[in-house]
Order: structure tokens, then sequence, then C-alpha cells
């Protein structure tokens, strides 16, 4: 009796997680449900009659107390006038973890440049041992006789905001503008030019190699 007890304990443990969760979809598609209608100024009775299905089984979905076929789903989407999918596009669907930085709230960093007028505004935040990517707003207020040369893994990318200058990357040198746009590998010496016309500001976004910067 209890070898039989035991043996049994594993599959009803595996059942329950399966029960929460249509528990859970079922209760998600009703309250979907019942958004939809009332969204569009429909009654229960409205849509029982739309779906062919009785007003106490719509309650009942919509109340996640009962569950219904796909075909039944199917007629209720259809006489909400949506589409099945619809009743399940945002169940279980991961938060997604966006990270934003508001207007002038990008965190200022000291770099090489730094000392040369260049102010730099960190716009995204990596976590972990190593980057990935490191986007920045660099800002030159004046004009300077030093110009600072970068040179690191990668590749960088840049676009031009505010302002006019030469760009150097190893012996060439491209006059940048608002609007323009410059990638290049990130090994090769690089760095401001000539500043025809201040201020500058730009984004520069280091894309690092597989396995990223480390800390």
């Amino acid at each position: 009796m209890s070898t039989q007890r035991e043996e049994d304990a594993p599959a009803a443990e595996r059942a329950e997680p399966e029960r929460t969760a249509a528990g859970t979809l079922e209760r998600y598609v009703g309250n979907t449900i019942r958004d939809l209608r009332r969204a569009n100024g429909l009654t229960i009775a409205d849509i029982a009659e739309r779906a062919e299905i009785s007003r106490g089984m719509l309650s009942r979905i919509e109340n996640g107390q009962t569950a219904s076929s796909l075909e039944g789903l199917s007629r209720i989407a259809r006489a909400l006038g949506v589409s099945l999918s619809t009743l399940f596009r945002n169940f279980e669907v991961d938060d997604g973890g966006a990270q934003l930085v508001k207007k002038g709230q990008g965190m200022e960093v000291a770099r090489r440049g730094t000392r040369s007028g260049h102010t730099y505004h960190l716009l995204a935040y990596d976590q972990g041992p190593s980057k990935l990517f490191e986007p920045f707003l660099i800002t030159i207020e004046e004009p300077s006789e030093t110009f600072p040369v970068f040179e690191h893994p990668g590749t960088e990318f840049i676009y031009m905001l505010e302002g006019k200058m030469e760009y150097r990357h190893g012996s060439s040198s491209y006059r940048l503008e608002p609007g323009d746009a410059l990638t290049f590998n990130g090994e090769v010496p690089h760095g401001p030019g000539e500043l025809t016309e201040c201020p500058i500001r730009f984004i520069t976004v280091i894309i690092y190699p597989t396995g990223g910067a480390k800390e």
C-alpha cells in the first residue's frame, strides 16, 4: 500500500503545476474577453447571442470558472471582432527588462579626452563582468589645441547631432556635420581633428567583440 502511494506521489506533484498553469490561463483569457467586451460597450447578452453560447457559460468563462474549447473561444473572438490570437497575445510575455535613461540623466563619466573639454554622458549601464557595448553622448563646448587619440577593441559608431568637426581615423579624415554617421574599426587610432563649429554634440556607440570589454 505504502509503495503504491510513493509511486503515485511524483505524478501528483507533476500534475499540480499543470493545473495551476491552466487556471492562470483561464483567468487571463476570461479577463481579456471581459475587458474587450466592456471596451466595445457590449453586454454579456450581446456576445452570448453572437457567439451562440449561453449567458451563464460566458459569465463563467469571463470569471475564469470554466474553460472553453478553441471552437468556443473562436466564436467569442469573432463576436468581439478580434482574432483568436488576440485573446492570448500578452499571456506570459516577459517584462523585457528595458533600461530607460531620461534626457539629461545620463551618468557623467571621466574618460580619455575629458581634460580636453570633452563631456561624456553614459546612456546605458551594462550589467555583469564584461561590457558588450557602451553608448555615450559626447559634448565639446570649445575648440581645444589638444586632440586625444583613442584605440580600443571592437567597432565604433558615431552620429553627429550638433556642430561640425573633422574626425581622424588612421590616415584618413572625415568632415562630420549634423545627421552624418561614421562607423569604423576601433583598433585603428582615431579621434577629433579640427573642431570647426562648437558646441559639438554627437552620440558614439562602441560595440565590443564577443566576450565584451572587461571591467
